[in-house]
């Protein structure tokens, strides 16, 4: 399932996301030399409808068309035939974004394949890892990292101040690498801005470039670090709709407005039908259900029941069902840092 190349395939520095197919016969690994040896590892199109990663790489490549990488690099592109009809994965796919190894025993072909992509890059001796997304809702750009270490601070901040420790969803791609290397995973804002895939390629260089990371702590002035505290879903079983139309939940016209907003307590999320039942679940890391905790119902209206965070919320119903509607986020006050 895995192709694994020492060059770039002709043609992949001018492809569109949605014409890899025709250069690439799947998920790809591909290493290119550099002045140093540890490779940065790139991993892009995890979701096919994801393409700032695709460009900033695209970018970055070609201004070295004639000249030595500063650093080995290793471009891992993912989800070739999601990308080809430009959605996140293809019915009944697994989520390329949630089959990486980090201690799971799952034996599907995907998983074998971040199995061996994983041991690939332990062999070289991996110096970091940059997992490259983007949001479907209104956000800004932010890094996320799963250890509250120096090393992976110092490399989130290099692309934004506003940093998100998150330790669940698991098989992340992130999860995978931080047991090897610094690794984070860049939110770039829609797909088709420009500023993202600026942002993200000069990014990209910037890592490139560095020979090593600080020992000493990220500067707090520099630094928005934020807990993922839950994720939330809308049951298979709920009927959704936004901003007009009869659902079991409809929710806010403009609900991605509230991405990265602290709310205050009574914010207005949707209407509901049934008065008796929160049409949401929403997880903790033990895997507990605590919607009560975050949310209630009044008068035909979900409403926030305490002062919360919400990240990647997302009018986009298909990927609401596909992933999540959102993550719960809370502030970090203090830095507890790993050894």
């Amino acid at each position: 399932m895995l192709t694994e190349l020492n060059s770039l395939p002709e043609g992949l520095l001018q492809v569109e996301a949605t014409e890899l197919h025709t250069i690439l016969p799947g998920p790809t690994l591909i290493h290119l030399p550099g002045r140093r040896d540890a490779p940065l590892f790139v991993s892009i199109l995890l979701h096919g409808n994801e393409d700032t990663g695709l460009k900033a790489m695209q970018e970055v490549l070609k201004k070295y068309q004639n000249a030595s990488l500063p650093r080995a690099l290793s471009l891992f592109v993912g989800n070739v035939d999601a990308a080809r009809q430009g959605v996140r994965r293809l019915e009944k796919q697994l989520d390329y974004n949630r089959i990486w190894p980090a201690g799971r025993d799952d034996k599907a072909p995907e998983h074998r394949m971040t199995q061996k992509v994983t041991e690939i890059m332990a062999q070289r001796g991996v110096f970091a890892s940059i997992d490259i997304h983007n949001n479907s809702g209104l956000n800004p750009h932010y890094a996320c990292i799963n250890r509250l270490d120096n090393a992976f601070l110092h490399l989130a901040t290099m692309f934004s101040r506003i940093v998100v420790y998150f330790t669940s969803p698991k098989g992340v791609q992130s999860e995978a690498f931080a047991c090897l290397c610094p690794a984070v995973t860049l939110e770039c804002g829609k797909p088709g801005g420009k500023s993202g895939v600026d942002h993200a390629a000069v990014f990209v260089e910037g890592a490139l470039h560095l020979s090593d990371f600080p020992k000493y702590p990220v500067a707090k002035h520099d630094l928005d670090l934020f807990h993922s505290v839950a994720v939330v879903t809308v049951p298979e079983t709920v009927s959704l709709s936004i901003g007009a139309g009869v659902s079991d939940l409809c929710l806010e016209e403009h609900i991605d407005q509230y991405n990265f907003r602290e709310l205050k307590t009574g914010t207005r999320l949707g209407r509901v039908t049934d008065e008796n039942l929160i049409p949401l679940c929403t997880r903790n890391a033990a895997d507990l259900d605590i919607s009560d905790y975050y949310f209630e119902i009044k008068a035909g209206e979900l409403i926030t029941r305490r002062p919360v965070m919400p990240a990647m919320l997302t009018r986009d119903t298909r990927i609401i069902r596909q992933d999540c509607l959102c993550y719960l986020m809370e502030r970090l006050g203090t830095l507890p840092i790993e050894a």
